[in-house]
């Protein structure tokens, strides 16, 4: 907005600069066009008398400041008069204001100052000025015809004006200023497009402008391309400010059809309130002209290096197709979400992010495909300490499954670790010379853990607690390290379960007993129990290294690690009776079927068979490094991975059949950043006979060595035009800022799930290729194939296509389609999504405006899923 209140300032300024000067100013040679104008009783500015008038005039205008002018022509002061004239594109600065002109006269008596442009001589026409009155403060620029204004009493106009501050504009035939920051605009035009002639623009014949508020007009026509829209809005009330603000969320217009629509909407009409630069709150509410509606609230706050969170709560009461009809339903839901993050210390940190929801809140009043395939709710929340050597963790978690209304709840889930500790260890033992004792160290993990499952009605609490020791060495032996480890573990438990079978009578419709149903029952039994187990590990391993220096291509060197490793675990059979951990009991055949009387606790109960098994596992590494160039001192020379490659094989003495275990292979490698390919492959040695493994090698049979059972790949890559570039998002904040803080649909629900388009990567494409193979039993062979794409394309600068699918080479389908277009209309933005298959199926057009103060004019068309979603 243009500030005339600097002007009181600063053009008394500028008569001081200039008569203090004086002694060494010499006027230019002046052009016929501007001497006629000076008045026959002014004198040059280099008469002497007019440094005592200036000093006089420097006494009434309070001058705070250094005021610096320039110009190509002349500078003339009338000393009878008072006033000073400047020609020839005139600048004078005062502070952070400046004013350029063709002519520029300041008046002290009458403390007027004007301004105006003077005539083009190249133009025929004279009404044709140049140099007109350009006047900026701060980041704002102003522009007019002509310039008046009376600096002692702030008051003023300018003609045929424009101003530009914070991406908008405002012209108007005439701008008059009536208090400090109010102003009165004839003939008025508004637009936030930068364009010389607007795409988009507002015409009022009366505005006030408030400065750093707000812009409020009557009868307001909206101009598209310089067609008006033919219905005007009797008023409106636009932002005058940037960063954060309080004030009236303007409803965005959309219409639906199908059956499922809600009808014409207004939506997020609200209010939004700039509480402080650490708080803010905004309210809004969704209306449609079926009856149904939705209101949103949220809370933000934020303080630097303590803690920032949100809370958001909906309410939507939605009726899809229109009373009376046999499609006519109503549902009444609620959504709740919470984050907040605070470190009350370096060592003491706390995250929060919980969701809460009714069961059909997600389907009916959202337009993010994730939610709408998951249907999940999930809230989790963690409170971590630590100390030397120390760590606690307190966490909560939530999963709520909207189709079914079952919800999976931890609380609390309590975590304590010891890091490793060397008790024998002397502080004044060196490192490379250390007792072998010295070496043992031991580590504990303890935790507390209680679940809360509900399910299909049914309400299930269980909880108990888990001690882990680890005492271990790790001594070396010439080029072998041995690790030795004897691992224990103790679980609490307030539960154990009991099985029987319990008789019941069967009778029929005449309650006459027929007979006898056997019912098997489990039943909690609630005592104090432990569950104790342990195993001992031995490893040795060690490294195995091949080069090869060729020094041609640009390649140093290959290299080539081995790394061979064997290990021996035992672990006792719990299963056995002594330990207590299981019990049997008979079925209806006369069987004795033994069970795990603490395998529906939180930790599980103990593992059956014993275990004497010895592991094999060797790993491959294939490296490449490559030469520096001898032209570029500063250049270094890489290690490439190349290629990783490891097989394990393990076999068990314990074991009274199938002591071999499979043989698993996994290779990885990459084709530069473009292609990453992951694989691996289990095989058996065994036979396979009526749907099960038995205890004879195939090449006992003069068949194969082993049998592959299952194989697994996954090939990935991303690729695209520009390299991805982001800012940090770790920096901390101490207030909430203008882009965040700015309320507008996208708050929500983001652009009706769609990420926001950026035009300045030309294409960019992800592909995942996942192939799985099952042929455990070889009578039954299970496949899986697909392709995940995500494509995205700019055709030109301004139009973007967005591409996702996954097709099912086994069954030939094609899964989650959709496909987004979207278009840069420099002060417009359009959006179209499509889905054309599957459940979510439907499609929405969107056209908004791109200015945050007008993101909610738009139109918008939807069907199918989209109308029944989305705020």
């Amino acid at each position: 907005m243009f500030r005339f209140k600097y002007l009181k300032k600063y053009l008394p300024a500028g008569i001081l600069f200039f008569l203090l000067a004086a002694v060494n100013i010499t006027g230019q040679t002046e052009d016929s066009s501007y001497v006629k104008d000076i008045n026959p009783d002014s004198v040059s500015v280099t008469d002497s008398l007019g440094i005592k008038d200036s000093a006089a005039a420097l006494r009434e205008s309070d001058i705070d400041a250094i005021v610096y002018s320039t110009s190509e022509d002349s500078l003339h002061f009338n000393i009878l008069k008072k006033e000073m004239s400047v020609y020839g594109k005139g600048e004078l600065k005062y502070k952070n204001t400046s004013l350029k002109s063709g002519r520029i006269k300041l008046n002290f008596i009458t403390n007027y100052c004007e301004a105006e442009g003077v005539p083009d001589t190249s133009a025929s026409d004279p009404e044709i000025r140049v140099d007109t009155p350009v006047l900026s403060e701060d980041n704002e620029v102003y522009e007019g015809y002509r310039l008046n204004y009376n600096f002692k009493t702030q008051r003023g106009y300018i003609s045929l004006a424009k101003n530009k501050q914070d991406g908008q504009r405002y012209e108007g035939t005439k701008v008059k200023k009536v208090s400090k920051d109010t102003y009165f605009i004839e003939d008025g035009i508004f637009t936030t497009c930068d364009s010389d002639t607007p795409h988009t623009h507002f015409t009022a014949s009366e505005m006030k402008v408030v400065n750093k508020e707000q812009i409020v007009a009557r009868w307001i026509f909206m101009y598209v391309g310089g067609v008006p829209v033919p219905i005007p809005l009797p008023f409106g009330v636009f932002p005058n400010n940037s960063g954060r603000r309080s004030g009236i969320i303007p409803p965005g217009y959309s219409v639906s059809s199908g059956e499922s629509a809600k009808g014409q909407s207004f939506t997020n009409f609200g209010y939004f309130w700039a509480a402080s630069d650490y708080f803010d709150y905004a309210i809004t509410g969704d209306f449609y002209s079926r009856g149904s509606f939705g209101l949103h609230n949220r809370i933000r706050y934020v303080k630097r290096y303590s803690f920032s969170g949100n809370i958001q709560a909906d309410y939507s009461d939605i009726k899809i197709g229109r009373i009376g009809e046999s499609n006519y339903s109503r549902s009444k839901d609620w959504n709740l979400r919470l984050s907040h993050s605070q470190t009350f210390n370096p060592t003491t940190h706390l995250d929060a992010n919980l969701s809460f929801s009714s069961s059909n809140y997600t389907s009916l009043n959202s337009y993010n495909y994730n939610e709408l395939l998951n249907r999940v709710a999930s809230s989790s929340a963690t409170l971590r300490k630590s100390w030397d050597g120390a760590s606690l963790s307190i966490s909560y978690g939530r999963t709520q499954y909207l189709d079914n209304g079952d919800i999976n709840e931890t609380l609390p889930n309590i975590n304590f670790s010891k890091s490793h500790t060397y008790p024998f260890r002397s502080s004044k033992s060196s490192t490379t010379k250390q007792s072998w004792y010295e070496l043992i160290g031991f580590n504990y993990n303890g935790q507390f853990l209680n679940q809360r499952n509900k399910k299909g009605g049914d309400l299930s609490i269980r909880g108990g607690v888990r001690h882990t020791v680890s005492i271990n060495a790790s001594p070396k032996i010439g080029y072998f390290s041995i690790s030795p480890s004897f691992n224990y573990e103790e679980k609490w438990y307030n539960k154990k379960i009991e099985r029987y079978y319990e008789y019941k009578p069967i009778t029929d419709s005449n309650g006459v007993q027929t007979g006898k149903e056997a019912v098997l029952v489990t039943k909690d039994i609630k005592e104090i129990n432990f569950v104790r187990t342990f195993n001992f590990n031995i490893s040795a391993n060690t490294k195995i290294y091949g080069m090869m220096s060729p020094n041609i291509l640009g390649i140093e060197a290959f290299r080539h690690t081995i790394i061979p490793s064997v290990s021996y675990n035992y672990r006792p059979d719990f299963g056995e009776k002594k330990w207590g951990y299981y019990s049997s009991y008979t079925d209806t055949s006369g069987r004795e079927i033994e069970y795990d009387q603490y395998g529906n606790e939180v930790f599980k109960g103990a593992g059956r068979g014993e275990s004497q098994s010895i592991n094999f596992n060797i790993s491959n590494i294939f490296e490449m490094k490559t030469m520096k160039n001898p032209n570029d001192t500063s250049s270094q020379s890489q290690k490439i991975p190349l290629l990783n490659l490891s097989a394990g094989l393990g076999y068990n003495f314990a074991a009274d059949s199938l002591k071999l275990s499979n043989l698993q292979v996994s290779y990885r490698t990459n084709i530069g950043e473009w292609l990453d390919i992951k694989a691996s492959s289990n095989y058996t040695f065994y036979k396979y006979v009526n749907g099960n493994p038995v205890n004879k090698f195939l090449c006992s049979e003069g068949k194969e060595l082993m049998r592959m059972t299952n194989f697994n790949l996954n090939l990935s890559s991303t690729i695209s035009g520009e390299k991805f570039s982001q800012k940090s998002r770790s920096e901390s904040k101490d207030s909430l800022d203008e882009e965040d803080s700015l309320i507008r649909n996208s708050d929500y629900a983001g652009m009706y799930g769609e990420d926001p388009a950026d035009f300045s990567i030309p294409w960019d494409i992800s592909m995942g290729y996942n192939y799985s193979l099952n042929k455990a039993n070889p009578l039954k062979v299970f496949r899986s194939s697909n392709i995940n794409v995500n494509l995205s394309l700019n055709f030109t600068k301004s139009w973007k296509l967005r591409f996702q699918t996954s097709y099912d080479f086994e069954d030939k389908r094609i899964s989650a389609p959709r496909i987004s277009i979207f278009k840069d209309l420099h002060c417009w933005e359009m959006n179209f999504s499509w889905n054309p298959l599957g459940r979510y199926s439907g499609f929405r057009f969107e056209l908004r405006m791109k200015a945050p103060q007008l993101k909610d004019i738009k139109v918008t068309k939807s069907s199918g899923q989209f109308t029944s979603g989305g705020y």
